[in-house]
């Protein structure tokens, strides 16, 4: 890369905030904001490439990131800072913005695992767990996606629960189960022999009969540590049940927060694919100009910060919503749906604009690229978001 000299002016700071959407937010809340994306440009920033080339997670990080003060963002009460949902958007896109792994991790953490337990846990499970997690003394995980069951969850799962006296046995397999290989305990879902409904089970990951292999090879998010969890005969007390999941209908409440959630996330990491994109157009010179002065390359910014900020503004809508407690499961699973498809495009362009060094780490957008695709993923694919969507504004269901 070369670095141009012939700019006639101080050149604009690249800033995703299009529209100034973070100007919403309190002067409290958006000291935290910028408090989280300090932590993120100095500690994660300089060291995520190596970890991501050797697919480890850095646990150097952690007494930091706790010192932060955002698990379980939402949640009211029990040692969690009970802010609003758009706070915690905001903080969701501030993490992938950076690092897309990272905040995946915390997502699994506080969104599904401490989310599943605010949900769907007594009171007496609140008090017991919601705490140690908020300070992250005990790190969570959630398993529900299945070898053979993924999509498919509100009636396929494989997992079962048998229940004996005070206790339940659980027997099946769970994968890709983000945390799992290095955390404390797991939100399992697991299918009740007796009637058949789904429900949720706090199990710690050092009981017996839980055993957890960690998935190797992977091209995405390759820093989040996701395990295959294998549960034979494994133990969990009554107490350990989620006193209020009955059903998968209770699982889909978790999901439709997270949901919601992994929306912010993507256009976080559309955000971080965009600002590296700019700043190397601004310094990289070809034909004896910075590329930036190209008209094709305004135009592939253009496209991409219009995605960003459409996408935003409607994550935004939603967590209006979520926040007046209106939003539907079709709601997020629009947002989701939309705000991934738009992160993939956006990621691409980026990609492209920087030719072949778009492939490297050094140049952080092809680990923007390929942590795109799991984003494009999990917590619903396209398709299923599209019909949740569909039966909403039809009043038919195409699920089969």
């Amino acid at each position: 890369m070369t670095t141009s000299s012939k700019a006639p002016h101080a050149l604009p700071e690249p800033n995703g905030d299009f529209y100034q959407l973070s100007r919403s937010l309190s002067a409290e809340d958006n000291q935290l904001r910028l408090k989280v994306r300090k932590f993120m440009e100095q500690e994660v920033q300089p060291i995520i490439n190596e970890f991501w080339s050797r697919d480890e997670f850095p646990f150097e990080l952690l007494p930091k990131f706790k010192t932060l003060g955002i698990s379980g963002l939402p949640i009211k009460g029990y040692g969690c800072p009970g802010k609003s949902t758009m706070l915690m958007g905001f903080i969701m896109m501030e993490l992938a913005r950076v690092d897309a792994s990272i905040s995946t991790f915390f997502g699994v953490h506080t969104g599904l695992a401490m989310g599943s337990i605010a949900i769907c846990g007594s009171e007496e499970q609140k008090r017991e767990w919601l705490p140690e997690m908020a300070a992250m003394n005990k790190i969570g995980s959630f398993g529900l996606t299945e070898p053979d069951v993924g999509s498919g969850a509100a009636g396929g799962l494989a997992t079962t629960a048998r229940r004996e006296g005070n206790k339940w046995i659980l027997n099946g397999q769970k994968k890709w189960i983000g945390n799992a290989t290095w955390g404390d305990l797991t939100i399992i879902w697991a299918r009740d022999v007796a009637d058949n409904q789904v429900k949720g089970f706090i199990v710690e990951n050092k009981s017996p009969g839980f055993h957890v292999d960690k998935i190797q090879h992977k091209m995405a998010l390759r820093v989040v540590q996701n395990g295959l969890i294998t549960l034979t005969d494994c133990q969990v007390s009554e107490a350990n049940r989620l006193q209020n999941a009955n059903s998968f209908k209770d699982t889909a409440q978790v999901l439709k927060m997270t949901r919601a959630a992994v929306a912010w996330e993507s256009v976080g990491c559309a955000t971080g694919a965009y600002e590296h994109a700019l700043r190397y157009a601004q310094q990289r010179e070809q034909f004896g100009r910075p590329i930036a002065q190209f008209q094709l390359v305004q135009d592939l910014l253009f496209r991409m910060l219009g995605n960003i900020t459409s996408t935003q503004a409607l994550c935004y809508r939603l967590s209006q919503m979520q926040d007046e407690g209106i939003m539907q499961d079709e709601h997020a699973s629009m947002a989701k749906g939309v705000c991934t498809v738009r992160m993939r495009e956006t990621v691409g362009w980026a990609r492209e604009l920087l030719g072949a060094n778009g492939i490297l780490l050094d140049h952080h957008v092809g680990r923007f690229v390929a942590d795109a695709e799991a984003l494009y993923s999990y917590e619903g694919t396209r398709e299923m978001n599209s019909l949740i969507v569909g039966r909403a504004i039809t009043g038919f269901s195409a699920f089969v």
